[in-house]
């Protein structure tokens, strides 16, 4: 039976008793959240997790669909990920993943509105309005192949041979195999992205090796497949014949636009803070309220 999962943590639980090699694991916890780094080093480590080699980053933050308590270490938590895995200069082009029209697939599309874009500004105007160093950011929101008959690895291939940026971030909706991590797990890698690979809807992938680029693929879980959460509930396979009428059913919580709001404010907000030192969270917070 396939449990599908996006989640680089939940494919590792998976394995947790078989003593494996080619991963290291190192979790810390503070201020209400936990965050989990998994080092995929060798082929090993690869085929056990069925992950490209590269650093997985989690944090995990008490559900912020429900309360914001935690939302200024959860977002700082992201933004020390983000940044560990970026180059130090140069152009970041941001990618907002996903259908806008479609709330749980919305997440990208949503970040990415609220990501500050200054690679039009000169330094002459950085200095009038009283920042003399902001970090060139440009953001694109490629829709998906339904909408506009184009792949979004292509549109976002033509966009990175024409600004030339030091690396690009994604942001996508991700699926998990369990309820508990839906709206409150960030995962953070530098291995790139498949689109709707979650979803059973894989497009072309989105990596360093096609971009030619690094690539830093941010996500939030915001769906369970079917097959997967009966699993889940039950510890029990599903029959053959009801996995395969269930094979494209997807939950996600009755709270998705809350889920939705509050996931693209945090991730957009460590990706400012991770991309603008210089401006403090106040300045931040204003900025995208």
């Amino acid at each position: 039976m396939n449990l599908r999962t996006d989640l680089a943590i939940e494919q590792s639980e998976i394995h947790a008793d078989k003593g494996l090699k080619g991963i290291e694991h190192t979790v810390k916890k503070a201020d209400g959240v936990t965050v989990t780094e998994i080092k995929i080093t060798d082929k090993d480590g690869e085929t056990a997790l069925r992950r490209k080699k590269g650093r997985y980053i989690t944090v995990e933050i008490p559900q912020f669909s429900r309360n914001t308590r935690h939302f200024e270490s959860g977002t700082k938590a992201v933004a020390r990920g983000i940044k560990s895995l970026l180059p130090e200069n140069g152009t970041i082009l941001i990618a907002g993943l996903g259908n806008e029209n479609i709330t749980p697939d919305a997440l990208g599309p949503r970040c990415a509105s609220l990501v500050f874009s200054t690679r039009h500004i000169s330094k002459e105007i950085q200095k009038s309005i009283g920042f003399d160093s902001l970090r060139s950011v440009a953001r694109i929101t490629p829709g998906v192949l339904g909408q506009n008959g184009i792949e979004t690895g292509e549109i976002i291939a033509g966009i990175v041979k024409e600004i030339s940026p030091a690396a690009l971030i994604t942001v996508d909706a991700l699926a998990s195999r369990r309820l508990s991590r839906l709206g409150c797990t960030v995962q953070i890698c530098n291995t790139g992205i498949t689109p709707g690979s979650g979803v059973g809807n894989s497009r072309a992938e989105i990596s360093e090796t096609t971009m030619g680029v690094p690539v830093i693929a941010v996500g939030v879980p915001t769906v369970v497949d079917a097959t997967t959460l009966a699993y889940d509930l039950t510890g029990a396979s599903v029959k053959p014949e009801d996995e395969k009428a269930s094979e494209n059913m997807m939950v996600t919580p009755r709270e998705i636009d809350l889920i939705i709001d509050r996931s693209a404010k945090l991730i957009a907000t460590a990706i400012n803070s991770a991309l603008q030192p210089e401006l403090s969270a106040q300045d931040i917070s204003e900025l995208i309220s």
